[in-house]
């Protein structure tokens, strides 16, 4: 049977996607062939809500058999396309029908009357990888995306850290202000302190179905002040714990803190009995950080880009 192509329409849509993207990751193993529960979680939750404010209605496209959903087609950011697709779906026709509404309903509008559009494929899909290619699409030069992962079984480095930091969960709610600005620091450190905007935005990371505080790790330093963490997201269906974001303050970096709120992030997750644990990475310092606390197996995404 064809699969049927509908808009995003109501709240329902939501938790049936989240259902939809359990089934396909087991179905592939767990490997990055379509998002994760949690980074769908984390896209409506606090990427978009937080960042980019699409009308979810006008960007989500999903594809349904018999009422069931099959295929999705979203964005992340602004001019790009990701695929979710279940395995038995997975097709040439379908992905071209994917791609014909990405080109219309996802690009990059340009000036004057061009476009462009990053899809992100994984490196393994040669299906995927050769419709991009008859479609005129060629591999961008943006990095590729590391989506690493380890069994929780393999050994958890003993780190712990020195100097008087401790590694504990997050505090309540008077402690956001603190945590939003570590992270304003970690990800922004050329920025201006001017620009930061306030802390009101982690409320809605703290609004992800399968948050718990217990899971949001922080290092503190000995006057209190917090100097790296790592959240941790549980699935008990796919058994999977998923990190992100994980940093530490600049200027309290080179101090084995990274490591040490992963390890504790590590051991949390392995208590509550997941089996695998992922996390994303770009830039050469996060692989040599990721590798070193085992996660040495990745899946690549990769972009590809095409201009009109």
């Amino acid at each position: 049977m064809k699969p049927i192509l509908r808009t995003y329409q109501t709240e329902d849509d939501y938790w049936r996607i989240r259902e939809f993207l359990r089934e396909v990751s087991l179905l592939n193993e767990r490997h990055e062939y379509s998002w994760s529960l949690l980074r769908w979680d984390y896209w409506v939750w606090h990427v978009n809500l937080n960042i980019f404010h699409f009308n979810l209605e006008e960007v989500i496209h999903l594809w349904e058999v018999g009422g069931q959903i099959v295929g999705m087609l979203n964005p992340d950011g602004n001019g790009e396309a990701f695929f979710q697709v279940h395995p038995a779906y997975r097709s040439e026709e379908l992905l071209c029908e994917m791609l014909d509404v990405a080109e219309v309903k996802l690009p990059n509008h340009k000036e004057g009357d061009s476009h462009d559009l990053l899809a992100w494929v994984n490196a393994e899909d040669a299906v995927h990888k050769a419709v991009l290619t008859r479609r005129g699409y060629v591999r961008s030069k943006f990095l590729a995306e590391h989506m690493r992962r380890r069994s929780i079984t393999k050994p958890i480095p003993d780190s712990v850290p020195k100097n008087g930091y401790t590694v504990r969960a997050l505090g309540d709610e008077s402690e956001l202000p603190a945590r939003s600005w570590l992270s304003w620091k970690v990800f922004h450190p050329e920025e201006p302190d001017e620009k930061y905007q306030g802390w009101e935005w982690y409320k809605n990371v703290q609004r992800v179905p399968i948050y718990r505080r217990d899971l949001d790790i922080v290092a503190a330093a000995p006057d209190g002040e917090l100097a790296a963490f790592c959240t941790v997201w549980f699935d008990d269906i796919t058994r999977t714990a998923v990190f992100e974001p994980v940093g530490t303050h600049p200027a309290h970096q080179k101090r084995g803190l990274g490591k040490a709120v992963m390890s504790e992030g590590l051991r949390r997750a392995q208590r509550l009995g997941a089996t695998l644990a992922t996390v994303s990475s770009y830039s050469t310092g996060a692989h040599a950080l990721y590798n070193s606390m085992g996660f040495t197996e990745f899946d690549l995404l990769e972009p590809w880009i095409k201009e009109w």
